[in-house]
C-alpha cells in the first residue's frame, strides 16, 4: 500500500475521520526531557533498550516500528565545554528546554537567548558543527506493546530538520507531511528506519499502518501517564555510566565566566546541524500491562 493510498478511502478508520490535529502533531511539525527510567537508544546505530542507565536489550533490525504517544512541545539544547569523560562524567554546562532562553539552573549560561549565542553559531564546535546541540524528546510506546512500557526516546538535530528524500522523511519533515492529510502521529504506527548513509546515527520516519480503534483509546491513555510526561521533560540529573554519546570537545569556542559547579542536566547527544547560520563575522505513573523482562524477550525477537 502506498503513503498517499493509506491516507484515504475505506483504509482511515472512524476515529481519524472527523480528527482534528493534536498538539502533538503540531509540535511534531516544528510548533513550537531526562527520565531515569526506560528509553530507546540509537547510539552506533542500533535500537537499544536502556532501563535506568542499563542497556538491557538490542535488535539488529534496521528498523523499529513504535507509536509516539507524546512529545515535548519545544526543541531542547545543551552546551558541553568539555569533552565527555567516561571515568568522570558530567552533565551540560549549559542548557535550555525549550530553545529560547538558558534555563534557570544551567551552570554556565553562555548568553541570555540561545538565538544570539556564539556557541549556536555554525564553526562554534569542533569542525563546521554548532557547539550548542538541538535535540527533541519523544514519548514512545512498542507498535507491538502498546498497552506496554513508555519510553523516552531523544533525537539530534540530524533526525529532527531537513528535507525528505523521496518517503524517507526526518521527524518534522514527516510530522508536516501527516499534518497535510489532516492526521496526528499517534494514528499511526510509525516505522523509524536508519539513514544507511549517515556515519552518525540519523532516522527517517514513515507510517506503516493506522492504529485500530482500541489501540488508539490506550495509546490516548498512555500519552497521559506520568511516565510519557517524563520522559518528554528535560530534567536535572547526573548522567549514567553507559553514556549515549560524547559531546565533543570544543575547539575554539569562547565560555563565559565558570561558575561553581553543580549537578547539570543530563543530555545524550549524537552529532546535530539544522539550518546553516551567519558566521561570526556576519553578526504518576501508569504502569503497562507488560513488565519489563516481557519487553526484552519482545525486542529480542524483532532481532
Amino acid at each position: 500500500m502506498s503513503n498517499v493510498a493509506l491516507f484515504s478511502g475505506s483504509n482511515v478508520p472512524a476515529f481519524a475521520k472527523k480528527a482534528q490535529l493534536s498538539n502533538l502533531a503540531k509540535s511534531l511539525a516544528g510548533g513550537g526531557g531526562s527520565s531515569g527510567g526506560k528509553r530507546i537508544s540509537i547510539k552506533g546505530g542500533v535500537f537499544r533498550l536502556i532501563v535506568d542507565g542499563k542497556e538491557v536489550a538490542a535488535i539488529d533490525e534496521r528498523h523499529l516500528d513504535v507509536v509516539v504517544v507524546n512529545a515535548a512541545p519545544k526543541i531542547g539544547r545543551t552546551f558541553y565545554l568539555k569533552s565527555y569523560n567516561p571515568e568522570n562524567p558530567a552533565g551540560p554546562d549549559c542548557w535550555s528546554a525549550d530553545g529560547e532562553h538558558p534555563d534557570a539552573s544551567a551552570v554556565n549560561p553562555q548568553s541570555d537567548r540561545c538565538a544570539t549565542c556564539d556557541q549556536n553559531i555554525k564553526g562554534s564546535g569542533a569542525g563546521e558543527s554548532r557547539a550548542c546541540r538541538f535535540s527533541q524528546r519523544l514519548a514512545v510506546v512498542l507498535a507491538n506493546d502498546i498497552e506496554g512500557n513508555v519510553m523516552q526516546l531523544q533525537l539530534p538535530a540530524t533526525s529532527i530538520f531537513g528535507r525528505e528524500d523521496g518517503d524517507k522523511r526526518p521527524l518534522q519533515a514527516y510530522a508536516r507531511y501527516l499534518a497535510a492529510q489532516n492526521v496526528s502521529p499517534e494514528m499511526l504506527v510509525t516505522r523509524m528506519q536508519f539513514d544507511t548513509k549517515s556515519e552518525a546515527p540519523k532516522l527517517f520516519f514513515k507510517p506503516a499502518r493506522w492504529v485500530t480503534d482500541d489501540e488508539f483509546e490506550a495509546i490516548t491513555r498512555q500519552g497521559q501517564t506520568e511516565d510519557a510526561k517524563r520522559a518528554i521533560t528535560m530534567t536535572v540529573a547526573k548522567i549514567d555510566k553507559v553514556a549515549e554519546a560524547a559531546p565533543l570537545a570544543l575547539e575554539g569556542a569562547k565560555p563565559k565566566a565558570v561558575k561553581p559547579k553543580v549537578e547539570a542536566p543530563v543530555e545524550e547527544e549524537e552529532n546535530a546541524l539544522p539550518t546553516k547560520r551567519k558566521s561570526k563575522s556576519d553578526e504518576p505513573a501508569a504502569a503497562g500491562k507488560s513488565d519489563l523482562a516481557k519487553l526484552a524477550a519482545e525486542w529480542d525477537d524483532e532481532g
